[in-house]
């Protein structure tokens, strides 16, 4: 046995021998110095891959489910409030919830406040140009720029000619009252404050505690007033800033004499007396436009939403309908219709929300959509006297001695007059934007007025758009709307609690 092991050992290195040196690195022999690999290591490689592929596929399964549970419940919330009675017609693709997008305009105002929420202002371009807008369904109408400064748009065949008539007879049926005028003739004449107060008089009145002393409490509670007929906003500012430079914080009679003006009038601006002439000759009445109103006022209201793009809830919340009528001679002095904004200052229309802090009470409306509802025979024409131009000072509306907001003298000068035609429409904006989408500033290009009419009659209606600039305010007083509008039946109802006709200036 051994000799056979030791000739298979000699013939071994015999062969070995035999062969070419050369061969034995060959790159043949290299796999055999690799042969050893543990079968583990093999398993182990392939285990992971499998594993791995498991953990991918289960969390693009678990990401799917995610976004399918994201997707499926958040279409129900958005949509969720008109599906009760729109369903069907969701479901089948039809062009039905087509007219569903201006709820989402509206809602940031009844429920919580949203910062990206913003008043959609229509683009002028320029003057003179034509755009084309889809007000109802059977045609187009056209809207033409009439100027920059104020933004002006003129809508022909805004209302039809039966719509004017209905109007025209539904304000006739309800009673028209003669319009207030802000300052008379008499009180121009005797150019008197309209209250024949003393300075120690007024001061006596502000000092609740009688002790010859003024504290900021007793002139924010003591000089509040709707009407403006108490303490002007310039009169109370200036009292204000008078209180703060004194190192006191009160002040003394001597004092008040410094900061207050007697001869000023209630609402005057401290610069001018052109408010002090302010004056008109006209007939009015309001109409509501909400539930049980004449179809053709809601369809009017619908009309005037679609025009200004505005939300829905926020047109519907403001002032009823406007109509008014100037017989031969009658007249409007040029003014503006909404108010100037100040920290003393607060919208009539938001007051029930309020925190009761503001001494005096304005109109806020952000837009004006003034209807003519018949052809004038002579006369009558709607003046705006600054309307672009290239600056505004108030200062400049008296040349050569002649007050341009004296629509009796100077109508003819002004640099925009409208002659009415039955069923046009003017639409202007009497704010500025603030820059972030929501009302800014008072437009002083605004000032408007009417011309005197010579011979027929002119029948107007204004509809308003009330917004206060105050965001949070507005959002309030909406949210406070709709929880009386939940416990009510009927926007009728709804108006008399808020007293709006109380609220309305006559202009």
């Amino acid at each position: 046995m051994e000799n056979i092991l030791e000739s298979e050992d000699q013939h071994e290195e015999t062969s070995c021998d035999d062969v070419n040196p050369t061969l034995r690195f060959s790159p043949p022999l290299r796999p055999s110095i690799r042969m050893p690999v543990q079968r583990s290591s093999v398993c182990s490689r392939a285990y992971f891959v499998v594993v791995m592929v498991f953990f991918h596929v289960y969390i693009l399964n678990v990401i799917a489910l995610l976004l399918y549970v994201h997707y499926n419940n958040g279409h129900g919330d958005i949509s969720g409030g008109d599906r009760g009675s729109s369903a069907p017609s969701s479901e089948d693709g039809r062009s039905f919830p087509q007219p569903a997008p201006p709820p989402p305009a509206k809602e940031p105002l009844v429920g919580e406040s949203r910062q990206s929420f913003t008043l959609p202002r229509i683009e002028g371009i320029r003057v003179g140009h034509v755009q084309s807008v889809s007000l109802v369904s059977s045609k187009t109408h056209k809207m033409k720029t009439l100027s920059l400064k104020p933004l002006l748009f003129e809508i022909p065949d805004f209302l039809s000619e039966e719509e004017c008539r209905v109007v025209v007879q539904l304000a006739q049926l309800k009673g028209l009252i003669e319009s207030q005028t802000t300052f008379g003739q008499e009180q121009e004449e005797s150019n008197q404050p309209l209250l024949s107060l003393s300075t120690d008089e007024v001061f006596s009145l502000l000092d609740l505690n009688q002790d010859k002393l003024l504290q900021r409490e007793e002139i924010v509670t003591h000089s509040r007033s709707r009407d403006g007929t108490w303490l002007s906003p310039d009169s109370l500012r200036q009292i204000l800033a008078g209180l703060e430079s004194c190192t006191t914080g009160m002040l003394t009679l001597e004092d008040f004499k410094q900061v207050y003006n007697p001869t000023q009038r209630a609402g005057q601006p401290q610069s001018a007396k052109l408010w002090s002439h302010f004056k008109q000759k006209s007939k009015h009445t309001w109409l509501h436009q909400g539930a049980g109103s004449h179809h053709v006022l809601q369809t009017l209201r619908k009309r005037v939403t679609a025009l200004t793009r505005l939300p829905t809830t926020l047109v519907e919340m403001s002032e009823p309908l406007q109509v008014v009528r100037y017989a031969p001679g009658d007249y409007s002095h040029a003014h503006h219709d909404s108010g100037p904004s100040h920290p003393e200052t607060s919208c009539a229309h938001t007051r029930l929300a309020g925190n009761g802090s503001t001494l005096t009470e304005v109109s806020c409306r952000y837009l004006t959509v003034s209807l003519f509802l018949n052809s004038v025979d002579e006369g009558g024409d709607a003046t705006f006297p600054v309307a672009d131009n290239r600056t505004y000072e108030e200062q400049a509306l008296i040349q050569d001695g002649v007050d341009l907001t004296d629509t009796l003298e100077t109508c003819f000068r002004g640099n925009l007059r409208i002659k009415p035609s039955a069923g046009t429409a003017l639409l202007w904006y009497n704010h500025l934007s603030d820059g972030r989408g929501w009302m800014g500033e008072l437009d002083e290009y605004s000032l408007h007025g009417d011309c005197p009419v010579n011979r027929g009659l002119k029948w107007v209606a204004n509809s308003w758009v009330n917004v206060d600039p105050d965001l949070q305010q507005q959002t309030r007083y909406q949210r406070l709307v709709a929880q009386r509008r939940s416990t009510k039946s009927g926007m009728e109802e709804h108006y008399q609690p808020l007293s709006h006709s109380e609220l309305h200036q006559d202009l």
